[in-house]
């Protein structure tokens, strides 16, 4: 397996080398005080770009952009420690490579095979059914912003297929944040931007991707129109968000059931209920046609086949009295 998986590897590196010899120029916006920033010029030999407005520094650390405003960093420094204590107690992540190269196909620890087979599965539809009809429109290429990238591995499969995506995320550790990208890198002719920030302020400048990916991440908001809003700001018009592995269901009270399920859970094992953010934790038919009330995007849910056995989930649920389990639609939403 790993000898295919670096082998096959390799061959699309070397095939999206041209695409990736001129990277777009990303246009910056402070994270602070919202002025514009200029251009980001990755220099080892020059400092950081600089807000003239505020004097916010956009400074990097072994290759990670340090975009958060200080005023956040302590707004989110229990949500991430407690994320943090979370998932290593899951176990994510590995000391090698051989793990995160085969993502999301593979889960070569074992320990979460289950999610990873969801995770593969939504995917595999995204190359296949959604991607596609994307990239026929932008000949360019597509600048994708991959929000909540976690590991990273959705942004190099992503360049792995000639696109041009920015990396954001709230943790930047070598095991299950930004950092974990650098077992990516040396397959790639050009490195991927990756940006320590929060979704609700975007450090870009307006009108710069074609793409908006929230991966199993939108469900973090605090606020969906907020979260949503930033991501439009940063689209160009044709543009497309998709929302992929976030809860999804039919009926309110069922999605506030799961997420006190889950706090109480939470507090039993770790001993905290991990609400130091008031994430909104799930969709509804109803949230996406307030999100469509407000910024006139077109939702479609697009139903990645998951297998018999979680298909029948909602009727083991119905026979059990038990409420109704999450679904992992593929949420795409066009803004024209």
């Amino acid at each position: 397996m790993g000898t295919l998986l670096q082998t096959s590897t390799q061959a699309a590196s070397e095939a999206i080398t041209a695409s990736q010899a001129q990277p777009r120029s990303l246009l910056l916006r402070c994270p602070a005080c919202a002025h514009s920033m200029g251009a980001l010029v990755p220099l080892p030999t020059r400092p950081g770009p600089q807000c003239l407005a505020c004097g916010f520094v956009l400074k990097t650390e072994q290759g990670i952009w340090k975009a958060l405003a200080p005023c956040r960093e302590e707004r989110f420094r229990q949500f991430v420690a407690e994320y943090q204590t979370i998932r290593q107690s899951e176990g994510r992540g590995s000391p090698g490579g051989r793990y995160y190269l085969a993502l999301p196909f593979k889960d070569v620890t074992g320990r979460n095979s289950w999610q990873w087979k969801l995770r593969a599965r939504s995917f595999r539809y995204l190359q296949r059914e959604i991607l596609p009809q994307i990239e026929k429109h932008h000949k360019d290429g597509l600048g994708i912003l991959d929000v909540g990238a976690g590991n990273c591995w959705l942004s190099y499969r992503l360049a792995l297929r000639g696109y041009q995506p920015v990396a954001i995320d709230l943790r930047t550790d070598e095991l299950d944040g930004l950092g974990a990208a650098r077992h990516y890198l040396r397959f790639l002719s050009q490195p991927f931007p990756r940006f320590w920030a929060e979704m609700d302020r975007l450090p870009f400048a307006e009108a710069q991707f074609d793409l908006v990916i929230f991966n199993a991440s939108f469900h973090y908001s605090e606020d969906y129109r907020t979260t949503l809003g930033e991501a439009l700001r940063c689209l160009r018009r044709p543009g497309h968000i998709l929302v992929v592995d976030s809860p999804f269901y039919s009926r309110e009270e069922s999605g506030r059931a799961m997420a006190a399920e889950r706090r109480k859970a939470y507090v039993e094992k770790y001993g905290f209920a991990s609400d130091s953010i008031a994430s909104r934790e799930f969709l509804t038919r109803e949230i996406l046609e307030q999100l469509t009330r407000a910024y006139g995007v077109q939702w479609r849910l697009r139903k990645p086949w998951y297998g018999v056995r979680w298909a029948l989930r909602p009727l083991r649920a119905r026979l059990t009295r038990r409420r109704e389990p999450a679904k992992f639609y593929i949420v795409w939403g066009t803004w024209q």
